[in-house]
């Protein structure tokens, strides 16, 4: 197939039928094999003469000459006119595009990141929610086409999720944690451009509801604060403070408490109440609701699904202390009727926290295991008696078995 300019058009990405089907038909991070747009047949002197003379007959204030400065000079004044190029519905604009972000692949790599920059910023901005697929399709193109291993790749990147993220298509874009840190490394992110990346991969979580990976990314996010610039994370840590308790599948949060953005915000209510979810009973947690009813409707947090992760935190909490715990505790604890035990008991070892089972006869819940609400040295103290003890017995069976005669 041949562009309007008379130059062969890029070679396209094997795709996904559901790509297909979503109108994303070239974004190619799920390929084993990518190709790269790449021009025959024709000079790059030439391809800027004739991307000049296509977009000026489109309406752009542009010179049909190339100017004495070079490709990387044509491509700036090219970019910065190719506006036309978007605005257009024409059925080429797809091959003149891509004709552009070929030219740039091709320049040396200290002459790219301006021209990449200026052209991730166009497309990120051209009238939000129009062309997503088309936008995407050229960033992905670029991506693909550097070397995994050059800084401006971050740029190209965050462009995808911030385009992606207008039209639902998060889910095509890599967010997995390992991934991101890898591209940190290799990029060599400073501290800014790295809070940054990440904290755009976690809205992104957040938007394709994959709470559980979010989380993870916010604690990366957070953890990578230091005691010197940790107050500059107290928006990320109230929010990460406030998703956590509104997880439904989210119970631990302990390990919240040591971040270093968190522990800067103690002292305010947003920590109290966290600090409540971690170790505190539901009775502190309704005085706590008693007394900042407005603060906890400001969070948008449903007091309702508060009591009920209080009501599994607190029995989790009184699992892990005591193997039998009579119905009459657990009514006056959790603040639940007699009636309503049973279905509470099911539902709390639905969630795999808690282990056991309903003695009726005897009016009491028999625990078999629970998991621990924090894990600190008294914890680590029964873990280590209970590897000690399981050395012993299996010293004392290896003795045993030693002590057998061959005969036997």
């Amino acid at each position: 197939m041949t562009s309007p300019l008379g130059i062969k058009c890029p070679t396209t990405f094997t795709i996904q039928d559901v790509l297909v089907e979503r109108g994303f038909h070239h974004l190619g991070f799920k390929n084993t094999e990518m190709s790269v747009p790449a021009f025959i047949d024709i000079t790059e002197e030439d391809q800027a003469s004739e991307l000049r003379a296509y977009i000026k007959a489109k309406g752009a204030d542009i010179s049909e000459e190339n100017s004495e400065g070079g490709l990387h000079v044509d491509l700036a004044q090219i970019i910065e006119a190719s506006d036309v190029c978007l605005k257009d519905d024409d059925k080429d604009v797809e091959s003149v595009m891509n004709s552009i972000v070929s030219l740039l692949l091709i320049l040396e790599t200290e002459k790219q990141e301006a021209l990449i920059e200026s052209l991730c910023e166009k497309l990120v901005k051209f009238r939000e929610g129009e062309r997503p697929s088309l936008r995407m399709q050229l960033l992905s193109n670029l991506f693909h086409g550097m070397d995994e291993t050059t800084p401006v790749r971050y740029t190209v990147f965050c462009s995808l999720i911030k385009v992606a993220a207008t039209c639902n298509a998060i889910a095509f874009i890599p967010t997995d944690l390992d991934q991101v840190r890898k591209w940190i490394i290799d990029w060599n992110l400073n501290t800014e451009k790295k809070h940054t990346l990440l904290r755009l991969v976690y809205e992104a979580l957040v938007d394709c509801k994959k709470s559980e990976a979010a989380a993870k990314v916010m604690v990366e996010l957070l953890g990578s604060y230091t005691e010197d610039n940790a107050s500059q994370a107290r928006v990320d840590a109230h929010r990460c403070i406030v998703r956590a308790l509104k997880d439904p599948n989210t119970y631990l949060f302990d390990h919240l408490l040591t971040l270093k953005p968190v522990r800067f915000l103690e002292g305010e209510l947003i920590h109290d109440l966290l600090t409540i979810f971690v170790s505190a009973k539901l009775v502190s947690y309704v005085k706590f609701y008693q007394n900042n009813k407005d603060f906890i409707d400001s969070l948008g947090l449903s007091h309702e699904q508060n009591m009920a992760k209080m009501r599994l935190l607190t029995f989790m909490g009184m699992a892990a202390e005591f193997k039998e715990i009579p119905f009459d505790t657990m009514q006056l604890d959790l603040q639940i009727g007699a009636d309503d035990v049973e279905a509470f008991v099911i539902d709390a070892v639905r969630t795999k926290m808690v282990y056991c089972k309903i003695d009726q006869t005897q009016r009491k819940v028999v625990v078999s295991h629970s998991t621990h609400r924090t894990f600190g040295k008294q914890q680590w103290q029964q873990l280590y008696d209970s590897l000690s003890s399981w050395k012993a017995n299996l010293a004392s069976v290896k003795t045993s078995l030693q002590g057998l005669s061959p005969s036997a």
